[in-house]
């Protein structure tokens, strides 16, 4: 038997349910996974779900409640298992063999992952005529925002050389939505979004993302049926009512990570700034050493180690009262 030997896995945060099965670290405050710590409220009982029948793969109630929401026609629009089911797809649909991508470091690993997997290549030249570009906005593990005139900038680059630009969004309701270019239609350009991080519920695993209706039908007939279950499909629908509660937790959000980055400052790390909710923090010394000593402290942070920042964490924004258990713990371990 002859294999395909793909890339290893990326790594990722929020891993905290396999160290909770293993009988480790059962008391864990986890700050690896970025999700809101004040969502909106919901009105949904998994109870109440109807799951003797398949979903309806075309997603055609769900598409129609998203196109009211973002002001956008449900030819435009694709659904998936989780932003990351979009990722490969639309990598699948856009790359292979011979075709190259522009990917600004450091940002999510699974952009390069897809297009390894689709058989295509990756390129640090950024002038060069990639066929894809990617860019995440606001970036993870940065937290730095771009301003819609400079993606807008950025879109104009790639019509002018003839790439695609792909760009994930799924931050930034919790950051600021106007700078969104999820209403902006261009036969250029994908917007990637999603609702688990928003309403912190990354186990319904929900992403739906916009562009030209070609595209999306390329994507379609691509992405295996089925993929939304109806938990997800009927979460989706009602937290799409909730998005304008969403200004109430930008709010607070912003005031915590402003105690948290001044805290942090004070211990003697350096957090950079962030427009989202969490921060990206040097921390002189080695990050996977940092990391391990902290979760003997029941406090799960991310090592950004495999973003290629070997003495840099990266930290959820969360409540007060858990934000101050963090705080502790690297006191613990500032000098």
């Amino acid at each position: 038997m002859t294999l395909r030997h793909p890339p290893g896995r990326q790594t990722h945060g929020g891993f905290i349910r396999r160290l909770r099965s293993r009988g480790e670290h059962t008391e864990i405050t986890d700050f690896s996974a970025s999700l809101n710590p004040f969502p909106p409220q919901c009105d949904w009982n998994p109870l109440s779900c109807d799951i003797s029948d398949y979903p309806d793969d075309t997603y055609t109630l769900l598409k129609e409640t998203i196109g009211r929401a973002y002001s956008r026609d449900p030819s435009e629009i694709a659904v998936g298992n989780g932003s990351v089911e979009l990722i490969r797809v639309y990598a699948q649909v856009m790359l292979g063999p011979g075709k190259t991508a522009f990917i600004e470091q450091p940002t999510f690993g699974e952009y390069i992952q897809s297009v390894i997997l689709a058989g295509g290549s990756v390129t640090d030249n950024p002038s060069g005529e990639a066929s894809v570009r990617y860019l995440c906005n606001p970036n993870n593990p940065t937290g730095l925002l771009k301003k819609k005139e400079e993606i807008m900038a950025v879109l104009s680059e790639c019509n002018s050389t003839g790439s695609a630009l792909f760009l994930d969004e799924a931050f930034i309701d919790l950051s600021d939505p106007d700078q969104s270019l999820a209403k902006t239609r261009d036969p250029d350009l994908f917007v990637l979004q999603s609702l688990t991080k928003s309403f912190a519920v990354p186990g319904i695993r929900f992403g739906f993302g916009f562009g030209d209706p070609l595209l999306i039908d390329a994507i379609e007939k691509t992405r295996p049926p089925w993929t939304v279950n109806r938990y997800a499909e009927t979460f989706a629908i009602e937290a799409l009512s909730h998005l304008p509660e969403l200004g109430e937790s930008r709010r607070k959000i912003a005031a915590e990570r402003e105690y948290l980055a001044d805290s942090l400052q004070s211990l003697g790390y350096s957090p950079h700034p962030s427009h989202t909710n969490y921060i990206l923090v040097d921390t002189g010394k080695d990050a996977g050493d940092l990391t391990e000593r902290l979760l003997s402290m029941g406090v799960l942070v991310r090592d950004c180690t495999s973003f290629g920042l070997v003495e840099t964490i990266r930290v959820a924004v969360r409540t007060r009262e858990e934000n101050r258990i963090l705080i502790e713990a690297l006191a613990a371990c500032a000098y």
